[in-house]
């Protein structure tokens, strides 16, 4: 008994001391804006436009270019995702900038290959380019400056930057890859024969193509401008030449060349859609996600699954708080893992039924003490009213997952299955003092990136989320000219009609499950947004990965090195395997708002590059 006691007292004080410790990064703190970033230069791009008197839009879209021309594990030929609070409308809009599947990839295109999904890399991965039309779209409709405003500090980085050692070294550690694809090559590797091939940390990287493709976009709005166009009808100009004009044909020959599918058409036809978040109320918050085609909703389940628990008695990061989330994460993703896909396509996601609070509380009943491995998607029709059509395929769903495979323990932080599941992309917050609020996950094109032709455009890596077969989802199996069921997911959360909080992260599969707990930490424990982006989270890999070979390692959780010997010996006892690593916060970006003191709160953890300015 008296040794009980002792054990819980020196639980209290471990966890009170998380909320009163010093951070790693000191919070930032501002009146007027804010920008963070995953690069520091990112950033500073944001930071200027501010400076030069633009909005939050204009200041997200500036940072947006910047990461993308700094390869900052993204490029333009990626995709973009955001929500963005209207202080005049007092609603969030979303933004879906999501490429779709070319002409001509089909599952039997894939499946004749010999793939269980689409490749990784190459021209073969990509979904049409969706960033630049994006960014324009935002910048058009929510926005305040000229496209050329805001492309000048990636136009004057593509001229040449000093490239950073991060990024420098990716590109030498892939350089075989690269050197597959001649556009790429040429971008890439500048020192090509020598013994290093890839630019050095320090080096000035220049991107000449990319440069002469941004020049193309800001000559298309000067032209619509002569012609007596307003700021949004030039900036659409410089769009339409994006999908339709000489760079449109440029990025379809070049991606041919190369073995890829894009026709003019697929290019031509894309549109960025503007569109209704998803939202549910926890505790008197509402929470925002993009919908069904991206895992956000996923966030949204949990938070209904966690509000049938009272986790601030359970205490933040013992036992029974990280055995209850990580069974509630069970949960959610595995609907998101069978139900979730492309709205525009049949058959429709069950989403009512899937964020019903009704159908949470069912699955709630299901956490048990020990962990459940066999955890599996639920029944949600029955919920909106409906009776689940695809019950047959429900019960053919195991034979198909990559987990049925032998399972081997994760072997450490390079384990190919945690590069899957921790391969990051970048975000992007932002706010001003007029109550513009943004939030972004853009990504794709990664390196090694497909470069399409001479136009400097990485090319997405995307198709690899699409399932060939409808065992494991039928709601996204791959299909011309639909969206692939993607991971990103920015947030957002109001209280009260107001911002509360704004905030995204890198990470793949992990998004959702640092962006929870994230949200937990400063909602049920207090923390400061500095502190809840440093804090110890931890990882569910019961979940099925999204990308490579789609695996699943049920049981195993990542945990942080700070997690004492006694939560270890529970969780091991309920059933769990672990790993341990130094850092698993993020990077987590985010904006806390402080209405009493009219002031914001920016966070940006301290697990890599990810930088904030705030004035």
């Amino acid at each position: 008994m008296k040794k009980t006691i002792i054990t819980c007292l020196m639980v209290v004080l471990i966890m009170g001391t998380v909320f009163s410790q010093s951070t790693q990064k000191p919070p930032l703190h501002g009146k007027h804006w804010m920008a963070i970033t995953g690069k520091p230069l990112g950033a500073t791009a944001g930071a200027m436009i501010f400076s030069q008197g633009g909005n939050a839009v204009d200041a997200s879209c500036a940072m947006l270019a910047a990461v993308c021309t700094m390869w900052d594990v993204l490029s333009w030929g990626g995709e973009t995702q955001a929500l963005i609070y209207n202080p005049h409308t007092k609603k969030v809009i979303a933004i879906n900038a999501m490429g779709v599947a070319p002409t001509g990839a089909t599952v039997e295109f894939y499946k004749e290959k010999g793939m269980a999904y689409p490749p990784e890399f190459g021209p073969l991965a990509a979904t049409t380019p969706g960033t630049p039309g994006g960014l324009m779209t935002m910048l058009a409709e929510y926005g305040t400056m000229s496209l050329e405003q805001v492309l000048a500090p990636a136009m004057q980085m593509a001229k040449g930057y000093p490239i950073e050692a991060q990024t420098a070294n990716m590109i030498e550690n892939n350089k075989d890859k690269i050197k597959e694809w001649p556009y790429s090559k040429k971008v890439f590797l500048p020192h090509l024969g020598e013994e290093r091939e890839a630019p050095h940390a320090g080096e000035i990287f220049v991107q000449e193509d990319l440069y002469n493709t941004l020049a193309k976009l800001v000559e298309a709005e000067k032209q619509a401008l002569k012609k007596g166009k307003s700021r949004k009808e030039a900036i659409y100009a410089a769009y339409e030449r994006f999908y339709k004009g000489d760079i449109a044909q440029e990025i379809v020959r070049g991606t041919r060349e190369q073995g890829g599918l894009f026709t003019m058409e697929d290019l031509a036809k894309w549109k960025v859609k503007i569109e209704e978040p998803l939202t549910v109320n926890y505790k008197g918050i509402d929470v925002y996600k993009l919908q069904e085609w991206t895992q956000g909703p996923a966030l949204l389940q949990s938070l209904n699954i966690l509000e049938n628990f009272d986790l601030k008695a359970m205490g933040y990061n013992s036992a029974n708080y990280i055995n209850t989330l990580y069974q509630a994460m069970s949960l959610a993703f595995s609907d998101r893992d069978f139900y979730y896909g492309d709205p525009d396509f049949g058959p429709k996601s069950p989403m009512k039924g899937l964020l019903s609070k009704e159908y949470a509380k069912e699955r709630a009943k299901l956490i048990q003490e020990k962990n459940d491995e066999t955890i599996g998607p639920g029944d949600p029709y029955p919920f909106q009213g409906e009776t689940n059509p695809f019950l047959d395929l429900l019960s053919k769903r195991k034979d198909a997952l990559a987990y049925d495979r032998p399972e081997l323990p994760i072997q450490g932080p390079e384990d190919p299955f945690l590069a899957h599941f921790l391969a990051g992309t970048t975000s992007i917050q932002a706010t001003d003092k007029e109550g513009w609020v943004v939030s972004v996950t853009p990504s794709g094109g990664w390196v090694p990136a497909t470069i399409a032709g001479n136009t400097g455009i990485g090319l997405s890596q995307r198709m690899q989320s699409f399932v060939l077969d409808e065992r494991l989802n039928p709601f996204n199996v791959l299909e011309p000219g639909k969206r692939p069921r993607v991971t990103l997911t920015p947030s957002m959360a109001l209280k009260d009609g107001k911002p509360f909080l704004s905030f995204s992260i890198q990470g793949g599969d992990t998004q959702d499950q640092d962006l929870l707990q994230l949200f937990l930490n400063i909602v049920e424990f207090g923390m400061t947004v500095q502190q809840a982006t440093e804090a110890a989270n931890f990882h569910n890999y019961q979940i099925q990965s999204s990308f490579g070979a789609h695996e699943s390692k049920p049981g195993s959780v990542e945990l942080n090195t700070q997690i004492p010997a006694w939560v270890r010996n529970d969780l091991r006892n309920r059933g769990y395997k672990m790993n341990f690593l130094d850092r698993t916060s993020g990077p987590l970006n985010a904006i806390w708002f402080d209405w009493k003191h009219g002031t914001f709160w920016g966070g940006s953890s301290n697990h890599g590059e990810d930088y904030g300015i705030a004035w």
